[in-house]
């Protein structure tokens, strides 16, 4: 008699993750390696390739709380729209890798990071706003369609809150359509985008900044900001503290948001007290930032990308990690964790957008 629980001649072989262990196990194992090494794991077997594609090995680093932080660098070279990503770790050496091309990225896009992916939104083509969406999902390292919004915006603010994208102006609201979706919502479970309910003195085209905070979606318009209160879905306009101070594109790190004013440092507005203050402690390290600057929350950390020295037909593109802090005194204090060059492009390219993914 055959056993039913043996293995027949007909069976294709098992394929384990590591000899010896439960694949739940090796699991962990390999959700340990950083996310710079996964190309060269991805060649030892197609089980390993098939678990390094798989959601349960992001989940798994979250569990085991092996999240890595990745720049991503979004540069107009010339007519082109170039993305890369860059690995902060001193101990990958920064690697810099260029990603796939974007199917076609227009201008005045805006930007936003939901998990995983990152969200190319809207965007110019022929000076005619679109309603289009690319999304690329860095798990996979690939571009992808997103579900298109209700209508065309170019230079709209986008954010987060809760799960879920919103966007808000950079069209007209010179028909019924424009102005009923002047500001929308994309819940990522749905797959859809709906209209969110706004007052017709807050519909400004264009949006120059925006930033969540505490739950909260600020933008800056052509006349003042408008706020967002997603949660009690209320609308207000931001403080005139915070509109005076408010200079170029910012980042949120433990709710202050942080950009550099006029003469080039970098500032943080404090919500609650309503007041900006001179980040202090990296005046030495870092330059002032005239122009061309972005920044972004690495993981906790402030990390400041901008265009440095030029030589020749090339200009440098420069980074730094910021640890921040406050002080009991309620200073902000700010400590250079790595300050270096990252890459080297022609001159006239720009720095259009950064993001940090956590996988």
């Amino acid at each position: 008699m055959t056993d039913q629980n043996s293995t027949t001649a007909s069976d294709p072989p098992s394929s384990v993750l590591l000899p010896n262990l439960p694949d739940h196990v090796a699991l962990q194992c390999i959700a340990r390696v950083p996310c710079s090494h996964h190309p060269s794991l991805s060649l030892v077997s197609q089980s390993w390739r098939s678990t390094l594609k798989s959601p349960d090995l992001y989940t798994t680093r979250t569990l085991l709380s092996c999240t890595q932080h990745l720049l991503y660098l979004n540069l107009r070279v010339g007519s082109s729209f170039n993305w890369y990503v860059v690995d902060p770790n001193p101990k990958n050496h920064r690697i810099l890798s260029p990603l796939p091309p974007i199917p076609s990225q227009r201008i005045g896009s805006a930007f936003a990071v939901l998990g995983s992916k990152i969200y190319v939104i809207g965007g110019a083509v022929n000076e005619n706003p679109s309603n289009g969406i690319w999304v690329f999902d860095c798990r996979f390292n690939k571009w992808e369609m997103g579900p298109n919004m209700r209508v065309g915006r170019e230079f709209a603010a986008a954010g987060v809150v809760n799960g879920k994208i919103y966007v808000m102006g950079g069209c007209l609201v010179d028909n019924w359509a424009r102005s009923m979706n002047w500001a929308e919502i994309f819940d990522p479970v749905s797959g859809s985008w709906a209209a969110v309910p706004s007052p017709i003195e807050v519909r400004d085209k264009w949006m120059h900044a925006s930033a969540v905070i505490c739950g909260k979606m600020y933008a800056l318009a052509d006349r003042g900001g408008v706020v967002y209160d997603a949660v009690a879905g209320e609308w207000g306009e931001v403080s005139t503290g915070m509109d005076m101070g408010w200079r170029g594109r910012a980042a949120v790190v433990d709710g202050v948001l942080y950009c550099y004013d006029y003469l080039g440092k970098i500032r943080g507005y404090d919500v609650e007290e309503d007041e900006w203050k001179e980040l202090k402690g990296v005046e030495k390290g870092l330059p002032k930032f005239l122009c061309g600057a972005t920044m972004v929350n690495m993981g906790g950390k402030l990390c400041v990308v901008w265009e440095g020295k030029k030589s020749g037909k090339e200009v440098e593109i420069m980074c730094a990690e910021i640890e921040v802090q406050k002080e009991q005194c309620r200073w902000l204090r700010g400590s250079i964790v790595w300050s270096a060059m990252i890459l080297a492009v022609p001159i006239r390219s720009s720095i259009v957008h950064c993001a940090a993914v956590g996988l």
